[in-house]
């Protein structure tokens, strides 16, 4: 695990400088944070690096998606974050205009009304189910990645 790519000008809007970006990341991840202990933030033309502990890979990849869905975000990089080895079957989806996430669960889980577990495991980047948007980046436990 290393590099994940975002949508530059996407997603919520935590900071105005670059100078501010280190730590309203780390105090969004903080409020809500998904595992992480020692948790540090650099921050430098549109790139996020994590470092600290991650409790599971599940944290790992949480904490990816919700430093990485903020606008003026393009790369998160983990290379410094130790965490478990990633989880087999999760894929990561960037959603498509049209999309819904009982159309995401139909397509990748098979089954239009597991959509509840997509949005809770990606509780912390949705608030609510039917608020999902283009370009924002999902986490989808296991997917059938033959469809992928």
């Amino acid at each position: 695990m290393g590099l994940f790519d975002f949508a530059k000008d996407m997603g919520k809007k935590l900071f105005d400088s670059e100078d501010d970006a280190p730590s309203s990341i780390k105090d969004s991840l903080s409020s809500d944070n998904p595992g992480i202990s020692d948790l540090d933030v650099a921050y430098a033309g549109g790139k996020v690096s994590l470092s600290g502990k991650a409790a599971s890979a599940e944290a790992m990849e949480k904490a990816v998606l919700m430093a990485g869905n903020v606008q003026g975000v393009t790369d998160v990089d983990v290379s410094s974050l130790d965490a478990p080895a990633p989880e087999a079957g999760v894929l990561y989806y960037t959603v498509k205009s049209g999309d819904s996430l009982s159309k995401i669960a139909k397509e990748y889980l098979g089954d239009a009304m597991a959509y509840t577990k997509i949005f809770e495991a990606n509780r912390e980047v949705i608030k609510d189910a039917d608020l999902i948007y283009p370009g924002q980046k999902i986490r989808i436990p296991g997917a059938n990645t033959t469809t992928a």
